[in-house]
Order: C-alpha cells, then structure tokens, then sequence
C-alpha cells in the first residue's frame, strides 16, 4: 500500500472509517494529522475522520499553552487540544503527549487538575499514555520493585564497558524508552544525537 502522506510504499494502517482506503506509515500520521488511539481496538482515523473535541467557546481570551506559555491557536484544531472538564485549558498537541508519558499514571489537566474525563478524551483524540509512575518520583519513593533500568538493550551495544556502563553525558549516556521505561539504550548504540531527548524501543 502507499502512504497518502508520503506517497512512498510499505503503509500498513488504513483508515477505520467505512470506505475510506487512505492508508499511511505509523511515523507520517503527526504530518498528515491521522489519529491512533492507543486503547482497545487501536483505531486508527485520517485527517478526515479523526475524533473531533467538541468544546464550548473559551471563557478566557489568553491563547496561550499551559503547558509551555507560547501561542496556541484560537481555536481546537489538529495540533491544539483542550480540557474537556474545565473548557477553557489550551495546549499543543505535541506539549500534552509529552506530559502524558512524563506524568504515567498521575495524568491529568495541568489547570483543573480532573483526571478521568480528561484521560478519556485525551485517549480518544490519540494520546498515548503510560502506565508506570510518574518520571519526577524517585526510585526510593516508588520502591525498590520499580528500580530504574540500567542496561543497554540495542542489538549490538558498541560501549566498551559492556551493557551496564553508563555516563552522565556523551555517547555512552543510557536513555531509556519514553513510553514504558523497561529498555534502554546507549546514545551511540541508536546514532541519537545530543539534542534527541526521547527514543521508543521497537516493542512500542
């Protein structure tokens, strides 16, 4: 199949909506804005049927990200989501998935601070969430059972100290998968550059 985004062969995911044969590669979907929802069935939408928010006008007129403080637009679109609970948070996209694999278990608005509609939704319009705990606890605080990982998985580790050698910067430096945190990686071992801050293992 080719991949209405990048027109290149290998496009594996279909659109969910009845006779709709738009297909595309996992990694086109921000670019083509395509939804996944990471629960249940794995749906997958084109721009054209993705899941819509259905929110009421903002009671504020600051169009601004909770999350980072820049600009969002002015209006919920692909790339700007809201808070279904108190209707008036705004965030990027790309701000609110990162919150959601940092904040594991305990995510919610970052305003109103609601949980479990907020979590429906956010699944709904395509928000992969993890389920461990949050990245800022400690290893003592969520105890000895969840140590944090320290192995270098990649098919071929190049680090002369082996697997379990890791530095605090450099190539060497052990990253950790963003979405379940149970494999590892060395920089080099995956050619990630310094300004790469995430990388997924292949199970996710």
């Amino acid at each position: 199949q080719s991949c209405f985004i990048c027109y290149k062969m290998g496009a594996s995911i279909t659109c969910c909506e009845t006779g709709c044969d738009r297909t595309f590669h996992l990694p086109c979907a921000p670019e083509g804005q395509c939804v996944t929802q990471y629960f249940g069935a794995y749906r997958s939408f084109c721009w054209e049927h993705r899941p819509q928010q259905a929110l009421q006008a903002r009671p504020s007129q600051d169009n601004t990200c909770s999350i980072c403080l820049d600009t969002v637009e002015d209006r919920i679109t692909y790339k700007t989501m809201g808070c279904p609970a108190c209707q008036d948070a705004r965030f990027h996209r790309h701000c609110i998935q990162r919150t959601a694999l940092h904040a594991g278990i305990g995510f919610r608005c970052p305003c109103c601070l609601n949980q479990e509609p907020f979590m429906t939704e956010m699944l709904t319009m395509g928000i992969r969430l993890s389920k461990r705990p949050p990245s800022w606890h400690s290893d003592q605080e969520v105890g000895p059972s969840d140590q944090r990982h320290g192995r270098c998985d990649a098919g071929t580790c190049l680090c002369p100290g082996g697997r379990e050698h890791a530095e605090e910067e450099g190539p060497w430096q052990l990253r950790l998968c963003s979405s379940c945190a149970a494999e590892g990686t060395h920089r080099h071992c995956s050619s990630l550059g310094n300004s790469s801050y995430s990388w997924e293992c292949h199970t996710c």
